[in-house]
C-alpha cells in the first residue's frame, strides 16, 4: 500500500516536472521565434545589398576566377609581344653573320648588332654594311656593303675582267657589293637590289667589345698578380 501511494507521488512529481519543462521550452521558443525572424530578415536584407555574383554557386565563382586569370595572361602576352616586335622591327637586334663574302671585315659566326632606324628613316649611305633580304631566297639574310645608290654610276664588271663595264642605279635601289669579291654573290649576279629589302644596317661587333672586356680584365689581373 505504501509502495502504490510511493508510485503515485513519484508519477505525479515527474508529470510535475515534464510539465514544467515543456512551459520552459514554450518561453524558450517564444523568445528564440523573434531572433530568428530578426535573422531572416537581416539575411534577406543582405542578400539584397550584394550583387548577385556574390551568392552564385562556389564552382561558378572558381569558373570566372580561371576565366579571368586566362583572359590576363592573354593579355599580357600580346601586349609584351607587341612591344617586342615592335622593338625587333624599329630598334634593332642580334644577327650572327656566316660566310665568307664579307671577309675581312666580318668573319665568318660573327656576332653583330644591326639596327633598323636608318632604313625607316631613309638614311643608308655609300659604304654602310647592310642587311638585306636575298633577292634569290626571301627566306634568307644576306649581309653586303652600299656602294652605289640610287643615280650612282657603278662598276658591273668582275676584277678579274678585262673590259669594265658600268651601269646606273635606277631610283628606289642600291648596288650591294661583298668585301671579299672573289667570293660574294652581290648585285653583279643579281643586279641592283630594291630599297625595301633592307632590313637594318649594321653599327658594331658584339664579338669585338666582348673581346676587348676578356683582354681589358686579364690585363688587370695580370697587373694585380
Amino acid at each position: 500500500m505504501y509502495d502504490h501511494a510511493f508510485a503515485q507521488l513519484s508519477g505525479f512529481h515527474c508529470s510535475a516536472k515534464r510539465s514544467e519543462w515543456s512551459c520552459r521550452g514554450a518561453q524558450a521558443l517564444e523568445c528564440i521565434w523573434p531572433l530568428k525572424q530578426r535573422f531572416i530578415q537581416g539575411c534577406a536584407s543582405a542578400r539584397s545589398c550584394f550583387p548577385k555574383s556574390c551568392w552564385a554557386p562556389f564552382h561558378c565563382r572558381m569558373l570566372r576566377n580561371a576565366l579571368g586569370k586566362t583572359f590576363r595572361f592573354l593579355g599580357y602576352t600580346v601586349q609584351y609581344g607587341c612591344i617586342a616586335h615592335c622593338a625587333f622591327e624599329y630598334l634593332g637586334g642580334i644577327v650572327v653573320c656566316s660566310g665568307p663574302s664579307m671577309e675581312p671585315t666580318i668573319q665568318n659566326s660573327d656576332v653583330v648588332f644591326s639596327e633598323n632606324l636608318s632604313r625607316h628613316f631613309y638614311c643608308i649611305r655609300k659604304g654602310d654594311i647592310v642587311i638585306v633580304k636575298s633577292p634569290n631566297d626571301p627566306k634568307s639574310n644576306i649581309c653586303k656593303r652600299v656602294i652605289g645608290l640610287e643615280g650612282d654610276k657603278v662598276c658591273t664588271s668582275n676584277p678579274s675582267d678585262f673590259l669594265k663595264s658600268h651601269s646606273y642605279v635606277p631610283k628606289g635601289h642600291v648596288w650591294l657589293e661583298g668585301d671579299n669579291l672573289r667570293n660574294s654573290t652581290d648585285s653583279r649576279c643579281y643586279g641592283p637590289v630594291p630599297y625595301g629589302l633592307i632590313r637594318g644596317r649594321i653599327c658594331l661587333k658584339v664579338c669585338e667589345i666582348l673581346l676587348s672586356k676578356n683582354s681589358c680584365i686579364n690585363t688587370f689581373l695580370m697587373s694585380g698578380c
